[in-house]
């Protein structure tokens, strides 16, 4: 762990997406110092899946030895941002640090992608993040610290790292754009960096992304939190820089990497956009045991002996028979987001079901996670409903694909 210096002691950051995770984590590291937080964050009352509020993140600040100032922020709201500058100011005297943390993030195709969804992804993270700092540069221009930190990758132009979430790559690119800008545009005035884990860090969105099972592959979010702090207490002069948290650290003297793990010794996931090659990197991951939750492509994670949906797919392949298949005659491809490839054949003899991808091409590919693909065959989540909401994506034979309800309909008794 880097140590804390007292470098910040005194300066007023101003951090968005605060109330948890990384921007909570760099809150609680500045405060150590004595530094003043401004908590610039949407939720203001407990969220139902989600941990913390600004107030929750305010106390936890001023435990740390800081001082805080929780403000309901949406940073596509200009106003709400310039009225919590202005009580920032009032506040503490001023702002030395912009910390652009908050984000948006949905890993879907362009047809999958509702374009609020796209509005969102490029009005927190694009716009957000330009608006926030647009505001704070003039009080940024009179600091002797005056730092704004992106939370945004090297803008690596792989075609890989676009085709499969294009609006998101190009709303988190812009954050990084901005850098590459205002780094030019304040140099000697400003620092303006960015900042981009190696591995995957261990949120509240990427639980929603990767499921539970996904922690283990992470990092928590004090390996950011401590380059950040290498980063903001630095000089003006270390500016236009993409930097990647476990290369700097090891700059700072940092040996024992095993401390920011979940699960130290674990196989680590990959992060977006570092690698020429995505494929390689989880495949090292799954030569180890790892599911690469996010990996480009087919899932490959490794089969489990049990759990959910083994157990579903067992009770399929024993309920199939001469008839079903007749009635049928379709072959059935599963891509289980968290559970990688299955297949039914209800076409070849008395039929089939298992892990893998079938012996002959799919009529029919469903996409979803395995928990919604349990609860369509056990009757709790009907099919025409998971589609039409979006859990549920289908390519090929959608005749076939509505026959198969049939099917889920005489096994939901059984499971």
């Amino acid at each position: 762990m880097l140590p804390n210096t007292g470098k910040l002691a005194g300066c007023t950051l101003f951090i968005t997406g605060a109330s948890r995770g990384i921007g909570k984590a760099i809150a609680l590291k500045a405060a150590k110092d004595g530094a003043n937080i401004v908590i610039a964050a949407k939720t203001a009352e407990a969220h139902p899946k989600l941990p913390g509020t600004i107030y929750t993140a305010a106390e936890e600040v001023i435990a740390a030895g800081g001082k805080a100032l929780p403000c309901i922020v949406d940073v596509r709201d200009e106003q709400q941002i310039s009225d919590a500058v202005e009580q920032a100011v009032k506040m503490f005297g001023g702002i030395d640090v912009l910390v652009n943390n908050a984000s948006a993030i949905s890993l879907t195709g362009t047809l999958e992608t509702p374009m609020k969804r796209v509005d969102l992804m490029m009005g927190i993270n694009t716009r957000g993040t330009y608006l926030a700092s647009k505001i704070c540069v003039p009080h940024l221009k009179k600091s002797k610290f005056a730092h704004i930190l992106n939370l945004s990758p090297p803008l690596n132009l792989n075609p890989v790292w676009f085709k499969n979430h294009c609006a998101y790559t190009i709303a988190k690119y812009g954050m990084s754009m901005c850098v590459l800008g205002m780094s030019e545009e304040y140099r000697g005035e400003i620092a303006v960096n960015a900042l981009w884990p190696k591995t995957a860090i261990h949120t509240a969105a990427m639980e929603m992304l990767g499921g539970s099972g996904v922690k283990n592959q992470c990092r928590t979010p004090d390996i950011i939190a401590d380059a950040a702090y290498s980063i903001l207490t630095k000089p003006k002069t270390f500016t236009g820089n993409f930097v990647i948290d476990e290369q700097l650290l090891k700059q700072e003297g940092v040996q024992d990497f095993d401390v920011y793990a979940v699960t130290p010794g674990h196989p680590l996931l990959p992060d977006f956009f570092l690698d020429e090659n995505p494929d390689a990197l989880t495949g090292k991951i799954e030569e180890y045991g790892g599911s690469a939750a996010f990996k480009e492509g087919k899932s490959q994670a490794a089969a489990k002996s049990s759990g959910p949906v083994v157990e579903t797919f067992n009770v399929i392949q024993t309920s199939l028979s001469e008839e079903v298949v007749k009635s049928i005659q379709g072959i059935y491809q599963f891509e289980l987001s968290d559970e990688g490839t299955w297949y039914i054949d209800l076409k070849n003899k008395n039929g089939s079901a298992g892990k893998g991808e079938p012996s002959v091409k799919a009529d029919v590919i469903m996409s979803m996670n395995g928990d919604d693909f349990v609860k369509m065959f056990t009757g709790k989540l009907k099919p025409t409903m998971a589609f039409m909401s979006g859990k549920l994506k289908i390519k090929g034979d959608m005749a076939l694909a509505i026959k198969l309800e049939k099917l889920m309909g005489q096994l939901s008794s059984k499971l």
